[in-house]
């Protein structure tokens, strides 16, 4: 029964390589530190290293900070936390499957498509081509924000969001070019960069997927 023993493969590939053992720790330690400097900047630390997953839980109105009877709460904690371990379960078997993937091709011969070949597995099943659309409305829904809606608000939230942890570097170059002349230049820096990060999770993604079915 193939279906059946896929989670157990997932696990494999979270826990089974150096490459995602490493993550793990990391997170464990960025968690620590969030425990320890509540209020401080590696406060955000263990969200940021579960991302875009964890990032989307912001969509939910849910989470830490909502307000009832201590069950909702602690409902909603709960419902925090297992988001965050799901995030971090799929980001260490996607890192899992790439060291997989890497140590299967040492030894291989260049190939002439070889740039063709890295970017297949983002569109050569399910999972990275639906990655993909969820990116294409988010980075559309942003520059018709930008550039035909009077009032663009907040729309770079979500290609900064579905395209996470590489989208905050986009960010970063764009941020210096938000001057008065220069607006579309910044804008058009940080659309490039939210593709260019979502079409790396997508391979990502894709190399994950393709594992799992091995």
């Amino acid at each position: 029964m193939p279906h059946a023993i896929r989670p157990r493969r997932l696990l494999s590939l979270a826990t089974g390589n150096w490459l995602a053992r490493s993550y793990l720790v990391v997170l464990a330690a960025s968690v620590l530190a969030m425990l320890v400097f509540p209020e401080s900047a590696l406060a955000m630390s263990p969200l940021v290293l579960t991302a875009p997953l964890s990032l989307l839980a912001m969509a939910f109105p849910f989470g830490p900070g909502t307000e009832g009877s201590v069950a909702v709460e602690v409902l909603a904690t709960g419902f925090s936390i297992c988001w965050l371990l799901l995030g971090a379960l799929g980001n260490a078997a996607v890192l899992g499957a790439l060291a997989t993937r890497s140590a299967a091709r040492t030894g291989e011969a260049p190939s002439a498509n070889r740039v063709r070949a890295l970017l297949v597995p983002a569109v050569d099943n399910w999972l990275s081509r639906g990655y993909l659309a969820v990116v294409a409305a988010a980075v559309g829904s942003f520059l018709y924000a930008v550039y035909v809606s009077p009032d663009p608000g907040f729309a770079g939230i979500w290609p900064l969001i579905t395209t996470a942890p590489l989208s905050i570097v986009a960010l970063m170059a764009s941020a210096p070019l938000e001057d008065a002349s220069s607006t579309w230049l910044s804008s058009l820096v940080f659309t490039v960069g939210t593709v260019l990060a979502g079409l790396f999770n997508a391979v990502l993604l894709g190399r994950l997927a393709r594992s799992v079915r091995g």
